[in-house]
């Protein structure tokens, strides 16, 4: 039996606080990695550093999830690299016009 619920994204992120992932993409290495994650407290660490140090954020629930299941140090798998592509892309733009 399969058990089917919707989970309203606004709602969980005020209960449970906000989820937070970082990745490096260095040019020489060609995959990017996830080198820092967490939920609640840890994620508002991360969002406060990012902010301070002039970071671009990018939100994205479900890649964020998907980057929260990963041991850090892993490799971003195949599977997101599209989403990952349209993310560096979109910084690297915002970067441009900064």
């Amino acid at each position: 039996m399969i058990i089917s619920k919707h989970i309203n994204q606004k709602q969980r992120r005020h209960i449970n606080g906000p989820s937070a992932a970082v990745i490096r993409y260095d040019h020489e290495d060609d995959t990017p990695k996830v080198v820092a994650h967490g939920k609640g407290q840890v994620a508002n660490q991360i969002i406060e550093i990012a902010k301070k140090n002039n970071i671009q954020m990018q939100e994205d629930p479900l890649l964020v999830e998907n980057l929260l299941d990963m041991d850090l140090g892993d490799n971003i798998p195949p599977q997101l690299y599209t989403i990952m592509a349209e993310i560096l892309l979109l910084i690297e733009e915002m970067e441009k016009n900064y």
